[in-house]
C-alpha cells in the first residue's frame, strides 16, 4: 500500500525515509501517528502567590482534570505551611497524583499512572458499585435500629468524587489524544456519554448523603420509615439495569429500567394523593420520598443515554 503524505506535515513532524509511523483505520477514517511511544508529559506551572480570590486547591484540581501530568507550584517567596497542607490534602482527592519534589518555595506533583492501562468502563462500574452500596445501606437503615453505618457516607462520597475526577481526566485526555481514545475503544459520542453518566452517578451519590443525614436526624416514626422502605426498596433495580444497559449499550434493558422508574413515579403520585386527602402533610416524610425520587430519576437518566435501535432503510 502506498500513502502520500502532505509535505508540510512531513516536515513539521521531522519524518525521514526510515521513520516509522503507525497507521490506524476505522470505519470512515485513517489515522497516522508519529512516535507513538514518545508521548511527552504535559506540564503546567502555577505561580505563587496566587491572584486575589484564586484557590490553590482549585487550580491544582483544574490542572489535573485538564490532563496535566506535572503540576509545578512555583513560589516567588516561601509557600506558607497552611497552603502546603492544602496541596498535600488535595492529593488525597486526585487518583494517581503524588508530590515528587518539595522545598520552601516549590511543590511539584506528578501523575504517576499510565493512562492507557486505565479503563473508563471499570471506573464507571466502580462509581456505580459505591453508589449502589450506599443505597442498600440506606434501605437497611430504614428498618433497623442501628443506623451507625450511615455515618460513613461522607467518606464514601469522597471516594466517588475521586473516581469521578479520574474519569473526567481520562475523558478529556482522550479527546485531545486520539491514541488514548483508540486504546479505550471509544468514539467521540461515547466519550461524551461517559462524562454525562459519571456526572449523573456523582450527583446521585450526593443525594444519597443527604438522605442518610436526614434519616440519622429524623423524627419520623418507625412505621413511617418502614413505609418509605416498602416504597423505595425496589429502585435499586433501576440503578443496576441502567448501568448495565449503558455499559453494554443494551437498549431493551434500558427500556426496562425506564419503565421501572415510571412505575415508581406512579407510586409516589398515589402516596401524594393519599396524603392530600387526609389533609395532613408530614414534611419530613415527603422530603425523604422526593429525595429518593431524585435518585431514581438520576439512574433512569443513565438509561436514556443508551442509543436507540433504528431499522435500516
Amino acid at each position: 500500500m502506498l500513502v502520500s503524505l502532505p509535505k508540510e506535515w512531513v516536515e513539521k513532524n521531522h519524518l525521514e525515509k526510515s521513520t516509522e509511523v503507525e497507521l490506524e483505520t476505522n470505519e470512515n477514517t485513517v489515522s497516522i501517528t508519529v512516535n507513538k511511544g514518545d508521548r511527552q508529559s504535559k506540564e503546567v506551572v502555577i505561580s505563587y502567590p496566587l491572584p486575589q480570590d484564586e484557590n490553590i486547591v482549585a487550580d491544582i484540581t483544574g490542572a489535573y482534570l485538564l490532563g496535566y501530568d506535572i503540576i509545578r507550584v512555583k513560589g516567588k517567596t516561601n509557600i506558607p505551611i497552611e497552603d502546603r497542607e492544602k496541596i498535600r490534602n488535595s492529593m488525597r482527592r486526585l487518583v494517581g497524583m503524588e508530590i515528587v519534589e518539595e522545598d520552601s518555595s516549590n511543590v511539584n506533583v506528578q501523575f504517576l499512572l499510565d493512562a492507557t492501562t486505565l479503563s473508563p468502563e471499570k471506573i464507571l462500574k466502580r462509581i456505580s458499585s459505591i453508589a449502589l452500596g450506599m443505597f442498600n445501606d440506606i434501605s437497611s437503615a430504614l428498618i433497623s435500629d442501628d443506623k451507625s453505618n450511615l455515618q460513613t457516607f461522607p467518606n464514601r462520597d469522597d471516594e466517588v468524587d475521586r473516581q469521578y475526577f479520574l474519569l473526567v481526566r481520562l475523558i478529556r485526555s482522550s479527546m485531545i489524544d486520539k491514541r488514548l481514545a483508540t486504546a479505550f475503544n471509544l468514539e467521540n459520542i461515547d466519550v461524551l456519554d461517559y462524562r454525562i453518566a459519571a456526572n449523573i452517578l456523582e450527583t446521585a451519590s450526593d443525594t444519597l448523603v443527604e438522605i442518610a443525614n436526614s434519616i440519622l436526624h429524623t423524627s419520623l416514626s418507625k412505621n413511617d420509615l418502614r413505609r418509605i422502605y416498602e416504597l423505595t426498596k425496589d429502585i435499586e433495580n433501576i440503578h443496576q439495569k441502567s448501568t448495565d444497559a449503558f455499559i453494554a449499550q443494551d437498549r431493551r434493558l434500558a427500556i426496562d429500567a425506564i419503565s421501572s422508574h415510571r412505575k415508581f413515579q406512579k407510586k409516589i403520585s398515589d402516596i401524594r394523593s393519599s396524603i392530600e386527602q387526609k389533609n395532613q402533610l408530614p414534611i419530613d416524610l415527603l422530603d425523604l420520598i422526593y429525595m429518593f425520587e431524585r435518585v431514581s430519576r438520576s439512574w433512569s437518566d443513565i438509561a436514556d443515554l443508551v442509543k436507540p435501535i433504528y431499522n435500516a432503510q
